[in-house]
């Protein structure tokens, strides 16, 4: 039975600062401003080649127009939002363009809005949980307290994410803020690119139902899955401190998991909290940075998912 996720001192070497990083493990300015760099062409190009990867995915499966070509792309659609809603994240960092200008226009119209995410909302929530991860102030404090859990509770969880209770829950908010005058904008924006999008599927295909079978509800189940997984993954059952390996966990990344979970790589989280100014692309070599300096350790990294989520439902909390 695991008591605490939060990694004992033995395997938390006092090795900083070194002559590339600081005290807290982001890099001196020189090396910093060396990873900060933005590819404004290269991120142009990521953003429509995950629009490519999702609309591909909703075009093939209605050329083939079979059930088994529609059942992979609903699991296939679960992982388009993971690529829109981590590049949304990206954008919410500003480090996806240089210009903000553009860098916020793509992370609401062509990332965050498509996803039904507040945009700008997000942004300032997601700033107060980089501000004091696992503070009085975190946001998603429900999300990663009490682990690790009982097997049930995992169970209970992901059956909930599954079969759109979760989805249901976070999608009618939205639906109530068309009602109030103070959020309604922000509400109409969003289901206005959903009307767009499916629009969109039904010209090109001639069916009206493509929209709710492999847009709407991969997002209220299969992404809702993919989203639980990847956030636990990050923070469960870790705590308030200054030194980010108490507060984010680390996880030994495999193509399979940075295909279906943590594209962009997102998986290489402990690097994104030591420092949330390094663009996505930069984000393995400051991991690598981290351990060349000794202070992320072999015994501190998970071998997989599968083992991290594996010790997060060990324990016998409700």
């Amino acid at each position: 039975m695991v008591a605490t996720m939060v990694p004992p001192a033995r395997v938390l070497p006092d090795v900083l600062p070194t002559e590339r990083l600081t005290a807290s493990g982001r890099p001196v300015p020189r090396l910093r401003s060396e990873l900060r760099r933005i590819p404004g062409g290269r991120n142009a190009v990521t953003v429509i080649g995950a629009w490519a990867q999702s609309f591909g995915v909703v075009a093939l499966a209605a050329y083939i127009d079979r059930w088994w070509a529609y059942a992979v792309a609903f699991l296939l659609m679960g992982r388009a939002f993971a690529l829109l809603n981590i590049l949304g994240h990206e954008a919410a960092h500003r480090l996806l363009f240089a210009r903000r200008r553009i860098n916020d226009f793509v992370g609401r119209w062509l990332l965050s809005y498509p996803a039904f995410t507040p945009f700008d909302l997000y942004r300032r929530v997601h700033m107060a949980h980089h501000k004091d991860e696992m503070g009085p102030e975190e946001p998603d404090v429900g999300l990663y307290s009490g682990y690790p859990i009982s097997p049930e509770s995992m169970r209970r969880k992901l059956i909930r994410d599954a079969s759109g209770i979760s989805g249901w829950k976070n999608l009618r908010p939205l639906l109530k803020a068309t009602l109030n005058r103070s959020s309604r904008r922000l509400a109409v924006r969003i289901l206005g690119i959903q009307i767009v999008i499916w629009a969109a599927f039904w010209v090109a295909s001639g069916r009206w139902w493509l929209y709710p079978l492999l847009w709407l509800a991969p997002w209220m189940t299969v992404w809702r899955v993919l989203n639980r997984l990847r956030a636990i993954a990050e923070h469960a059952g870790m705590e308030r401190s200054a030194d980010r390996r108490k507060t984010s966990h680390v996880v030994r990344q495999s193509r399979l998991a940075r295909f279906w979970m943590v594209p962009y790589n997102t998986g290489w989280h402990l690097a994104h909290h030591v420092d949330s100014g390094i663009p996505w692309r930069r984000l393995p070599t400051l991991h690598q940075e981290l351990v060349a300096a000794g202070w992320i350790t072999p015994e501190l990294e998970y071998p997989s998912y599968p083992a991290l989520w594996r010790a997060l439902a060990s324990g016998s909390g409700l």
